[in-house]
């Protein structure tokens, strides 16, 4: 398609990539820049803009324009979250007159295609969208009105009660933001569902990706006896799975293998957790920026997630690597493969338990899961496939 000239809306720095939106944000950045489109990236983060990621992403754009969020503590952003009409998690990213100011600057140029990541980040931008008339298309990378419950599980008993007035203050706000949208799209047909009651168009899906080329050349190691887990710890679901990993899953597993060990990698590790877990067959990682050197040190891929929406980075990463991967259900979400056959697991503790202790002992089915869930991601997951269907949605708007 011709290159288009695009303003692109986020509540965070897509890099460095410490989580699945990032990443997704990144290449799809990567892709589009690389096919033509100008881009200006107009970005309200919580951290500022150091000079790495200055290098890093502007290449790709046409301008990057990054003002910082207010901090989560301060008490404009306490008393938004209680007194104000929208949710939590779009009070958080709203209520932020400068951002609102830069974005109503940017839209007095001519763009083709004005798009916004996330609902949560539209409270900024209503005002002058809706000043400018201007259509703009949301991508939502998960219904978020289901994971409110699952962050606020985590709270005091106290303020549990909020849970249901956040929840129902996201339902609201959900139907209003993808009412308000020119077109949605969503990363699985699953959420795509959910959301098309409240869309005046059709919900497009753009699935999530992966760089299957920079995962070629890894193997994972069938006899290394270590199992890893790779997530964003201030993303609640990450952190109930390793727990319950922690306390009842490699528990079963050491019963049986006792020198299995379990390598943990991910943005904002809890230190407190090698405390509350000192077992030395526990390697505590934290942020890895090149995760192939762990992937080829590493015999299977454990994904024990009980709750969060859309589809796993995490996992496609892993099968692109070649690792086997043990899952729930709700780990490969959003993903067309076949239990048995690209991964191995069930629903509860002992099935993962008894399908993790399967793959470390037979490596033939090992390397034949890895082998065969590598293929579905280099068939269906690689970001040049994603980025063609964003294009595909970009050419249904009037404006492209």
């Amino acid at each position: 398609m011709r290159a288009l000239h695009i303003l692109w809306i986020l509540p965070y720095l897509p890099w460095p990539t410490t989580s699945g939106g990032k990443l997704r944000q990144y290449h799809l950045l990567r892709c589009l820049a690389a096919r033509g489109h100008r881009i200006t990236l107009l970005v309200q983060s919580k951290v500022a803009l150091d000079s790495a990621t200055k290098q890093q992403l502007e290449p790709l754009l046409e301008r990057l324009v990054v003002l910082e969020r207010r901090p989560l503590r301060s008490v404009k952003t306490l008393l938004n979250g209680l007194l104000s009409p929208v949710p939590l998690l779009a009070s958080v990213n709203g209520h932020a007159p400068a951002f609102s100011h830069a974005l109503d600057q940017l839209l007095q140029q001519p763009w083709d295609i004005v798009q916004m990541e996330h609902s949560y980040m539209y409270e900024p931008c209503r005002r002058p969208l809706q000043r400018h008339g201007r259509d703009f298309l949301l991508s939502e990378h998960n219904v978020e009105s289901t994971l409110a419950e699952v962050t606020y599980s985590r709270l005091p008993a106290l303020f549990r009660p909020l849970a249901r007035l956040d929840r129902l203050r996201y339902q609201r706000w959900e139907r209003q933001v993808v009412g308000a949208a020119r077109k949605v799209v969503a990363l699985t047909p699953d959420d795509a569902k959910v959301l098309a009651p409240f869309s005046r168009q059709p919900i497009a899906v753009v699935v999530n990706g992966t760089d299957t080329e920079a995962f070629s050349n890894v193997t994972a190691d069938p006899v290394a006896g270590r199992i890893l887990f790779v997530g964003n710890f201030e993303y609640a679901p990450n952190i109930d799975a390793v727990e319950w990993v922690l306390d009842v899953i490699m528990p079963a597993v050491w019963a049986a293998a006792p020198a299995t060990r379990l390598c943990l990698c991910g943005y904002a590790l809890p230190a407190h957790w090698a405390t509350r877990w000192p077992d030395p067959r526990i390697e505590w990682r934290g942020f890895v920026p090149e995760l192939q050197p762990v992937q080829a040190q590493s015999s299977l891929f454990l994904a024990a997630l009980r709750d969060g929406g859309g589809s796993k980075l995490k996992v496609l990463e892993a099968m692109a690597a070649g690792l086997p991967v043990v899952a729930t259900p709700q780990a490969v979400s959003g993903l067309e493969v076949q239990r048995g056959v690209h991964y191995q697991g069930g629903t509860d503790a002992q099935a993962l338990v008894a399908a993790t202790l399967q793959l470390l002992s037979d490596h033939a089915l090992a390397v034949r899961t890895g082998e065969a869930g590598r293929s579905y991601v280099r068939a269906q997951h690689d970001w040049r496939r994603s980025a063609d269907q964003l294009e595909a949605v970009y050419a249904e708007l009037p404006c492209a």
